[in-house]
């Protein structure tokens, strides 16, 4: 059974504790409750929203835009480094929806005194501690604290919104974490000007105590809550955070070590029977903390095969456009004006998403979104060795303003379905929701880089093979690439064998640019499928008069009904 909302801190004796009305009760236990909030509150409400929605995508985004320098910084391999973006997935994908109970059982007050201090105490820990296990740890708590920040963005959005437009404050909560990625990537080679890495952390603890003074100034109304938890609650998730957490370990690491590695197999082995105890668990309670049975319902598995192919389409910005020019020598100085691009182009997307978010038509900017992708693709898929940033300045706004506009649609299909369900299936929607973006993204990136180096090494074969020394064109290509060495090198078997090594780089350059067309070309095609099968769907809803979310709506519009009158 619910309680009541806590009065709060009140000077004693002063005032009687608001008594809130029917319509501004929290609609579900553990969220804040929506008071009637003036003008100038509001505003702060939404400044505050933004601050902690940048906040929770801003140290993802660090990392994975200082990759090269952070690795320089602490003398990692390429797989040490690669195990630091693995710890953030791995803790991240599967922390929503254990935090989804804990505010259900404690109130959105108590999650924002733990959260927000850990948040300050990661950054600030970062500026001292240069151990590389220090640094996978803090990655890790990072992972978590990134996870409610952003459900914490969530509410401050929504208490700025009038309660016609409070699903918008959802839409805009998700959505500023994704801004945030381009965001930190654009200011990163500023925050680097002088060489120190420990820049980069400074900001992060700026910017965190900014969001606990933001918080501290306007706190959240409080929450109704109930006992969430069950012992058994713990056991599965006990199961399920180590068997994500190999998945995505696998996904993150497979294209680097190789998927033969021994470990990889083991690994994936071992996901597989955590994940299928989990499930074995959770089919069978009468207060699952899973709903297996609606969560393998068709509606929510079609939802997830949509979420996840948009995730993988999606990583054709942050694998397929970024690895391009990686490999064309283009590092983060030169990029600057490129993500800035980007980032504007994802809050225009953000904004005429939440503009247009009708729960009427969810499927229209879905296929919007598929065919701007697959344009985008096909449109850099003729890359040449002279490609540069300003050449995908323009597919790329595409598929950031892609990115941000089918954020909103997708989020309401599953939302509905589990609110209209009541409050013990938001863990299920979180789930669902949460696996669905982190793990296919990281599958994406997994497949489009494991085809890129199959492809890469096809094409550097090839090319080998028709370099001729008979040839007098190769000759002569051999000659000058040796001539550069001709002041430095006296020994002419040394000079050609520099002449060599440069050719040999030239040849990995412009296998690399071929196989990554044959990415652009791969993801094109797979969005051009996409747009189809929704099209096809979407034409059969618009001719038949159906919408696909009518019955959840009309669940949801009974359930706040009788929640206003009781």
């Amino acid at each position: 059974m619910a309680r009541s909302p806590s009065p709060g801190r009140l000077p004693p004796g002063e005032r009687a504790p608001y008594q809130f009305k029917p319509h501004e009760r929290p609609f579900m236990p553990g969220s804040p409750a929506t008071p009637d909030h003036p003008l100038p509150r509001r505003i702060g409400y939404f400044l505050v929203g933004v601050l902690l929605g940048i906040a929770g995508g801003f140290a993802n985004g660090l990392l994975l835009g200082n990759t090269q320098q952070i690795q320089g910084a602490f003398g990692l391999s390429s797989v040490e480094v690669g195990w630091l973006a693995a710890a953030y997935s791995m803790t991240n994908v599967c922390t929503s929806m254990m935090l989804v109970k804990f505010r259900q059982q404690f109130g959105v007050a108590l999650f924002a005194r733990i959260f927000l201090p850990a948040f300050a105490i990661v950054s600030c820990a970062q500026l001292f501690l240069d151990s590389y296990p220090l640094e996978l740890l803090l990655r890790g708590i990072s992972g978590i604290v990134g996870s409610g920040l952003t459900s914490f963005a969530l509410f401050y959005f929504m208490q700025s919104m009038t309660p016609a437009t409070r699903l918008a404050g959802m839409v805009l909560g998700v959505g500023m974490s994704q801004v945030a990625l381009p965001f930190a990537r654009a200011i990163s080679p500023l925050l680097l000007a002088q060489g120190d890495i420990h820049h980069l952390f400074a900001f992060e603890l700026g910017l965190s105590l900014l969001c606990l003074a933001g918080t501290a100034v306007l706190p959240l109304p409080p929450s109704e809550t109930f006992d969430a938890f069950e012992p058994l609650d713990f056991v599965s998730f006990g199961l399920l955070a180590p068997g994500l957490a190999l998945l995505c370990g696998v996904l993150s690491q497979g294209r680097t070590v190789w998927w033969t590695t021994p470990w990889i197999g083991w690994a994936l082995a071992g996901a597989i029977v955590l994940i299928a105890a989990v499930n074995a668990i959770e089919h069978n309670r009468a207060n699952p903390l899973l709903n297996i049975r609606w969560m393998a319902s068709r509606n929510i598995v079609l939802f997830t095969l949509l979420a996840a192919t948009m995730r993988v389409l999606l990583s054709e910005q942050g694998f397929g456009s970024v690895g391009l020019l990686t490999v064309l020598g283009m590092g983060p100085d030169q990029l600057v004006k490129f993500y800035a691009v980007v980032t504007l182009a994802s809050i225009c997307g953000l904004v005429v998403g939440v503009v247009t978010l009708n729960p009427n038509d969810v499927l229209r900017p879905l296929l919007v979104s598929t065919a701007l992708i697959g344009i985008a693709a096909w449109m850099d898929s003729d890359a040449t060795n002279l490609t540069r940033p300003a050449n995908l300045y323009f597919s790329q706004a595409l598929i950031a303003f892609a990115t941000l506009l089918f954020v909103g649609p997708l989020m309401m299909i599953a939302m509905f379905r589990a609110l209209s369900r009541g409050p013990s299936h938001m863990v299920s929607y979180t789930a669902v929701f949460g696996i669905s973006q982190t793990v296919a993204g990281l599958a994406g990136t997994a497949l489009l880089g494991s085809i890129q180096i199959a492809r890469e090494r096809l094409y550097s074969n090839e090319l080998v093979q028709g370099i001729q020394l008979t040839d007098p064109l190769d000759v002569n290509r051999m000659a000058q690439l040796s001539g550069a060495y001709a002041r430095v090198l006296g020994d002419p078997a040394l000079r050609q064998a520099e002449g060599a090594a440069l050719l040999g780089q030239q040849v990995t350059r412009e296998a690399n640019v071929l196989a990554y067309n044959d990415v652009f070309l791969l993801i094109a095609l797979l969005a051009a499928v996409a747009f189809v099968l929704i099209a096809a769907r979407w034409l059969y809803f618009r001719r038949k008069g159906i919408n696909p979310l009518a019955e959840d709506i009309a669940a949801l519009q009974k359930l706040r009904q009788a929640r206003a009158n009781g």
